[in-house]
């Protein structure tokens, strides 16, 4: 079995955003950038199902630039097999990504692809249940437990009412929780062996699809100061401010 595992290169979760001055989007110079930390869940996981036996290979690939090398050595010093970089210095947009992951899929046939629910970077949420549906397999969101089973896959996801299972036939994809797992941390052995696994680049030019973005950020601001909170002497005062505001 072969897992197909999309990562992402985004702003390190610790690092403190900081606006453009024309408000047209987020500051990445000279700033530290990092995998998208619910992709690091799904590479955990898809190295866990082949350390149990379940597969047999583990695939990362990224959509990127030049730069997204080091996201994809990252994911193969934590154990990937090997590495694909579609190479576009464009931002593309989940649909996109999602066309892009469907082309590579058809290349690799895989029996899993496991994403992270969501990037950090836009939360878009949207890649993983936009690829299943271009592909027409079945899909487990938001897992947060996933045990193979024979050409299934046995899925806990959580849901606003609590858990949910549901039972996958292959192939199909995922996208992980929060809860899923916790990802290892890479060796200094592995991250030397990660320098000579294969790591293939594509130029999406190949594949006919266009990356242009459809949607435009009008503008981008930090939010408004929190003002600041008050005390009240009684319950009937508390509830007289609350039925102001308009809370109750």
């Amino acid at each position: 079995m072969k897992i197909l595992v999309p990562v992402k290169r985004v702003v390190d979760y610790n690092v403190k955003i900081r606006l453009k001055a024309d408000g047209s989007g987020v500051d990445t110079a000279n700033v530290k950038m990092s995998m998208n930390p619910f992709d690091e869940i799904a590479i955990e996981e898809a190295l866990r199902l082949r350390e149990s036996g379940a597969a047999k290979e583990v695939i990362a690939v990224s959509i990127g630039p030049q730069k997204a090398q080091e996201t994809l050595r990252t994911a193969l010093a934590m154990g990937a097999d090997r590495a694909i970089l579609v190479k576009t210095d464009i931002a593309v947009e989940p649909l996109t990504v999602a066309k892009i992951l469907k082309h590579v899929a058809e290349q690799e046939k895989p029996d899993i692809i496991i994403l992270g629910k969501q990037a950090i970077d836009d939360d878009a949420a949207q890649t993983g249940q936009m690829l299943a549906g271009l592909l027409g397999w079945p899909q487990g969101t938001f897992a947060s437990k996933v045990v193979p089973a024979d050409g299934a896959l046995r899925i806990t996801r959580e849901i606003d009412g609590g858990l949910q299972t549901l039972t996958l036939k292959l192939p199909a994809v995922l996208t992980t929780d929060l809860r899923l797992n916790e990802p290892r941390y890479a060796s200094l052995p592995n991250i030397m062996k990660a320098k000579s696994k294969p790591l293939a680049e594509i130029d999406p030019a190949s594949l006919g699809i266009d990356l242009e973005p459809r949607l435009k950020v009008v503008k981008t601001s930090e939010p408004g100061a929190r003002k600041a909170g008050v005390k009240v002497t009684s319950v009937a005062e508390l509830v007289s401010k609350l039925h102001d505001a308009g809370v109750i």
